[in-house]
């Protein structure tokens, strides 16, 4: 009795071609890009519920060399928001929200490093996988011509499942990265919206009557 061919996932990356290596370095970005920017995006949606108290206090009392230093302390993007606010005081209250918001775009841009890579290898991977299979079809066209008369459907079938290895890994690199990209995106945006929210609340602070 023959024994049963199996099919190892190594086996199937060697087979892959020269095109695994370029999948291969985006799949190690995508998964670098991801961790790093998961890490910063908790360091920055982590809140103090009684910052915005002690903001107020400090700005009522007229404290606010006291709430400046605690934005510093804080050293989240909300803090550093009510910190060039607090930096605008005595300003029309326009030219403090545009200094605010110039800051909150910088913070966006700042939290959003690495997403161009994660959109390009979603949208590049799988086309880099096609390239592959596509390479690897003529291979194997080739060498079926090549084989002349003693060609036969294994030397056909052989090139073919090898060129479809490139394809898998195309897509699945770009999946990968897709999710990824979305994930985080949707992770700004919740930043994005609590920085908004700070913002109307410290502009909204500066104008209340002091107790």
């Amino acid at each position: 009795m023959e024994p049963t061919a199996t099919l190892s996932f190594w086996s199937l990356l060697m087979d892959g071609g020269y095109i695994m290596i370029p999948l291969a370095i985006l799949l190690i970005v995508t998964i670098y890009v991801f961790t790093e920017r998961t890490l910063v995006i908790n360091r920055a949606a982590k809140e103090d519920r009684y910052f915005m108290d002690r903001i107020r206090d400090y700005v009522h009392d007229g404290d606010i060399e006291s709430a400046f230093n605690l934005c510093k302390k804080t050293d989240t993007p909300n803090a550093r928001l009510i910190q060039k606010g607090l930096s605008r005081i005595g300003r029309p209250m326009n030219d403090v929200l545009v200094a605010i918001e110039n800051t909150g775009n910088i913070e966006v841009a700042q939290l959003g490093k690495g997403f161009p890579w994660l959109s390009t290898t979603a949208a590049g991977a799988p086309m880099l996988g096609f390239l592959g299979t596509v390479v690897g079809m003529i291979q194997a066209f080739f060498s079926l011509a090549s084989a002349g008369t003693s060609a036969n459907i294994t030397v056909l079938s052989s090139g073919i499942y090898q060129a479809l290895v490139t394809t898998v890994a195309g897509l699945v690199v770009g999946i990968l990265a897709l999710f990824a990209y979305n994930y985080l995106v949707a992770r700004v945006n919740r930043v994005m919206n609590s920085m908004e929210a700070k913002t109307m609340e410290f502009m909204d602070l500066l104008n209340e009557p002091a107790a």
